[in-house]
């Protein structure tokens, strides 16, 4: 039959009362009278510290939340504590506390005792002992054979952070396979009870190992004691793997497999496995916070869990940032592994492949941090030293000079490459003054081809002009001039240039920058103009090739159709006629040129903000363009099935058509059509009354409620960037300084289309590395690997120590004061069981002299 006890508190002592079962003499009770009934033989040696030691644990019961329910098993937990001997609840109860003679004595005197009995909530005297930190009683259980569930102490003790625990745990020969430190307690046999399994599982999670749960607890010794006996986390597999074993256990338990992958990527991101498991924690970092915010868009169902994560790697990334102390160590977190970088070489010997991989995946606060900007802004001026401390208008003088020399400049640059000045125009600060120098000058000649026709054109769309007699009219506007053959000049030279960033950065990552799609749709809107303007040019050559052969005068001529048509003036012209395509084309290209402009202005602090936003407010305008598609579309077809059966029978042709139904609405928007689009001439009341409410709805759906969330939502980014102005800056300057620190792209458009003496040897030098790396030739910079790598260690170093400091200032409270208890509470017992040796010994002596004094007598 089960036994249930219950404790009653009276006047501050405890009586145990006994509700079901046997009589008083089976269970121990909680006075000092009843002690002495309850064992007898062997355990009469025990009875009397017991009757000594019991009311203090008692007290100190009253504490402990584990003993303010029913001692007994209830409906929520197994029944092991009925079957309990009264010497082993003494065992557990010894256990728990602390009382190190007790138990030592127990361990020692009585070989039949079952040290593996468990309470009420299914615990044994090592998890209780490790459970309140009492090393000594933990040291002599594990002396113990066929002990039981070591596993699950070990992950108590990393729980609560008890290193000497661990430490102790650890050097028990149950951990002498490492096997047992790799496994979970899912992959474990259950057979030996190394872990406390019970009808719903284990007390942790069956998929945590010790160095997941350390990693999860940020316990930096423990973490480097398990990865020194071999220990290591096994990076999950790719989401959509289709293995054996992730379709078993995607196909068995899908939230299990969620939840153990976002367990082991929690142990992956801590920041202590992050600094001890790996010889560049920066670039592991970086790669494994992409991962995990790629992973957020995929698993939507723990996009926080994954977010969380992926902010903890880039904030461990910044720690270490934060704890440089000199020029070498930021350049140690800033350069990587030469054999990374292969594709990537700076004028000033720094690869900057993290910073570049810091940039890709977006973390801004690594880049915006006050050591990265500082060296980034000594490489900016790198050989104009002098330039960085001068004032505004100095750097203006500066900039204005290059942009008028420019042509002499690169002149000088092509002779002489390694001159003293070929060396500042590798520089990027003046590579991107140069740039920006020609951008301009290609701006303006888009507008100095257009001054012809700034006050108005002479030449009316009905009008044609000749030079002589037998010319043709589209002889005189289709030829290209001098101002339209520079731009073309400079369109090539922007297209080679492109071609040459493709070739080094690879075309994925040239593609998912914007601004390089922009210049992509520019250069193809101007390539597509002039191919169909020289079109236009060659069929009119092609007809008057055909008149000055047959023809010396064209008076009174009937010439036929395709050729007559090169005659006509402008407003004959067909729609579709090449020359038409040309300008039109050639427009949107000019838009999108001068649009251009905003790719350089982050390098201000003033507009670069501005500039931020407007990229946040055309995202924005694109999400809003789903909704606004579908409003729109639906309206507009609704009014064009409503009044297209009313064509000439309306006050205007609005939503007769579907092209005027679009017209309308779209212009409505802005509040340019009439109410009277709606209104029948004849007396159709009720279908104008569907169209009086149908254009109400839409102008209150478009003009109310839609364009004012567009106008929220761009207020929402607007406040978001403008909270952290000069973060959202410094990242989007350190983005456009980087496309200058890489070697090659010094001569600015037009004059790149020169083959330089120094691309040349550029590519002679490329052979002569490919050479070398086919024939195994080792990289000249295996030495500064090295000192990266010692650099990164001192800094790890510098990390832990810091953390552990802040730990343990976070956790003075609870941990030490706990500690403390366990302490007096360990003293104590040691101290009764002095007290109890000593009257031991006085009551021998008293029974010597007694004995002594009547031997005299």
């Amino acid at each position: 039959m089960t036994h249930r006890t219950l404790y009653v508190y009276e006047n501050d002592s405890t009586k145990r009362r006994e509700t079901e079962g046997h009589s008083q003499s089976n269970h121990p009770m909680i006075t000092t009278d009843s002690c002495a009934n309850i064992t007898a033989g062997c355990q009469g040696h025990y009875q009397r510290s017991y009757n000594e030691e019991r009311p203090a644990a008692l007290r100190q019961t009253l504490g402990k939340s584990r003993r303010l329910g029913m001692r007994g098993p209830t409906y929520m937990f197994s029944a092991h504590s009925a079957s309990l001997s009264p010497t082993e609840e003494r065992f557990l109860d010894a256990a728990e506390y602390g009382n190190i003679p007790v138990v030592r004595k127990m361990l020692e005197d009585l070989p039949d005792l079952n040290f593996n009995c468990v309470d009420y909530m299914g615990q044994n005297a090592l998890q209780l002992a490790v459970a309140n930190e009492h090393l000594e009683v933990t040291e002599l259980l594990l002396q113990k054979d066929s002990l039981a569930r070591i596993g699950d102490a070990l992950l108590l003790a990393i729980s609560k952070g008890y290193i000497r625990i661990v430490e102790a745990l650890l050097s028990h020969r149950a951990f002498a396979d490492t096997q047992r430190l790799i496994c979970s307690p899912s992959q474990a046999e259950t057979q030996d009870d190394f872990f406390a399994y019970d009808e719903d599982g284990t007390r942790f999670s069956n998929d945590i190992t010790p160095v997941i749960l350390a990693s999860h607890c940020h316990e930096y010794e423990v973490v480097h004691i398990l990865l020194r006996k071999g220990a290591r986390i096994t990076r999950p597999h790719n989401y959509f793997c289709k293995c054996v074993t992730c379709c078993y256990h995607q196909k068995h338990d899908s939230f299990s497999h969620s939840r153990s992958r976002i367990n082991a990527y929690k142990g992956l991101a801590s920041p202590a496995y992050l600094s001890l498991s790996s010889e560049d924690p920066v670039m592991v970092a970086l790669e494994l916070s992409n991962e995990l915010a790629v992973l957020a868009n995929i698993e939507k169902e723990f996009k926080n869990d994954y977010k969380k994560l992926s902010m903890q790697c880039k904030d461990f990334v910044v720690g270490l940032l934060d704890l440089c102390r000199n020029t070498e160590e930021v350049e140690a977190i800033l350069n990587g592994d030469i054999d990374a970088s292969k594709n990537y070489e700076p004028s000033d010997g720094q690869n900057l492949i993290r910073l570049k991989l810091a940039i890709k995946y977006e973390l801004k606060k690594f880049v915006a941090h006050p050591n990265c900007q500082q060296q980034l802004m000594s490489i900016w001026y790198q050989n104009l030293a002098w330039l960085r401390q001068q004032t505004s208008a100095v750097k203006s003088l500066v900039v204005l000079g290059v942009a008028v020399g420019l042509p002499f400049l690169a002149l000088l640059y092509w002779i002489a490459p390694s001159s003293k000045l070929g060396k500042i125009m590798r520089g990027p600060f003046l590579k991107f003054v140069a740039h920006a120098a020609s951008f301009s000058i290609f701006l303006g000649l888009l507008v100095l081809n257009a001054a012809d026709r700034f006050v108005g054109t002479s030449l009316l769309p009905n009008m044609t002009v000749q030079d002589y007699p037998t010319q043709l009219f589209r002889m005189k506007t289709t030829p290209f001039t001098w101002m339209e053959i520079l731009i073309i000049a400079w369109v090539i030279g922007m297209i080679w240039a492109e071609c040459k960033e493709i070739w080094s950065q690879g075309l994925r990552e040239y593609l998912l920058e914007p601004w390089n799609l922009l210049d992509f749709g520019m250069l193809c809107l101007f390539v597509t103009s002039f191919i169909t303007r020289f079109m236009a040019f060659w069929h009119a050559y092609l007809a008057q090739s055909y008149i000055d052969k047959h023809y010396t005068d064209l008076s009174n001529i009937t010439l036929a159709p395709e050729i007559e048509y090169y005659r006509r003036a402008r407003i004959n012209w067909v729609p579709s006629d090449p020359q038409l395509i040309s300008e039109g084309l050639y427009a949107i290209a000019v838009v999108l040129s001068f649009s251009r402009i905003a790719y350089i202005l982050p390098a201000n602090e003033s507009f670069g903000p501005l500039q931020i936003s407007l990229g946040r407010t055309v995202k924005d305008i694109f999400k809003f363009m789903v909704i606004f598609i579908m409003v729109f579309v639906a309206f507009m077809f609704g009014m064009f099935n409503l009044y297209s059966y009313y064509l000439g029978a309306k006050q205007n042709n609005a939503f007769t058509t579907v092209e005027e139904s679009f017209k309308t609405l779209f212009w409505a928007i802005f509040g340019l059509s009439e109410v009277r689009s709606v209104v029948i001439n004849n007396d159709h009341k009720f279908i104008e009354n569907i169209g009086y409410v149908l254009y109400g709805v839409y102008n209150v759906t478009m003009v109310i409620v839609l364009l004012n969330m567009l106008i929220a939502m761009i207020n929402s980014s607007f406040q978001e960037i403008e909270d952290d102005a000069d973060v959202e800056w410094k990242f989007a300057r350190a983005k456009l300084w980087f496309s200058y620190f890489e070697e090659g792209g010094t001569l600015p458009v037009p004059f790149n289309l020169v083959p330089s003496p120094k691309s040349i040897i550029s590519l002679v030098k490329v052979l002569r590395d490919l050479l070398l790396s086919l024939s195994g030739h080792k990289s000249p910079h295996k030495e500064d690997t090295e000192v990266n790598k010692k650099i990164m260690k001192r800094l790890i170093k510098r990390y832990v120590i810091k953390s552990q400091i802040d730990k343990d200032s976070d956790e003075v409270n609870e941990g030490e004061l706990k500690e403390i208890k366990q302490d007096i509470s360990s003293l104590r017992y040691e101290l009764l069981e002095e007290k109890n040796h000593n009257m031991e010994e006085l009551a021998e002596l008293i029974r010597s002299l007694g004995a002594k004094a009547s031997a005299e007598h």
